[in-house]
């Protein structure tokens, strides 16, 4: 699948990319992810749950040909039941970008940005949900320049998150606005 010029987005492969995730869910940058002590075993059982799992699937984004984060696009009405009212073209996302010995200004920007295009490039997503930890206070601002407006701290099972939401309107804005930025 192509998002833009410059990324490249395909399946996990469970088996395959597990080492590759293993990397990027227990380092320490990931500690939001949950996965800090899980074993290569642990995260390749987790990536093929997800793709067993009913409108969950889980991907890799590259850029010239390196893997450099991973997404989740799923289904509210399975994962946040209860939480909130899921209305129709409801997509619920999750993405982390791998760690990088050189950080790249402006990278996790352009990933975001990347990946909320693929969402919206299914005419049936309106509104892409997403549920970081409420003390990711560095997602938070990520999210804030892709167009998610808070609607609110929920319970979940593992944390105290920070449900947000991104309208299709609100994300165009974020991407006229950062094209201008450039």
């Amino acid at each position: 699948m192509s998002v833009d010029s410059a990324f490249e987005i395909r399946y996990v492969d469970a088996v395959a990319d597990a080492g590759l995730l293993h990397g990027w869910v227990t380092h320490p940058k990931a500690a939001f992810w949950m996965m800090q002590q899980a074993s290569l075993g642990e995260v390749a059982a987790e990536y093929a749950a997800i793709a067993a799992r009913p409108g969950h699937d889980a991907l890799i984004g590259s850029r010239d040909g390196q893997p450099v984060f991973l997404m989740e696009r799923y289904d509210p009405r399975h994962e946040l039941s209860g939480v909130y009212a899921v209305q129709p073209g409801d997509v619920g996302m999750h993405f982390l970008v791998a760690p990088a010995e050189t950080p790249i200004p402006g990278f996790t920007r352009a990933v975001i940005l990347a990946v909320l295009d693929l969402l919206f490039a299914d005419p049936l997503t309106h509104r892409v949900v997403v549920e970081p930890d409420a003390r990711n206070t560095a997602v938070h601002a990520l999210n804030a320049y892709a167009g998610f407006e808070v609607a609110g701290k929920v319970r979940l099972p593992h944390k105290e998150a920070l449900l947000s939401f991104c309208a299709r309107s609100a994300f165009e804005h974020a991407q006229r606005r950062s094209r201008h930025v450039h």
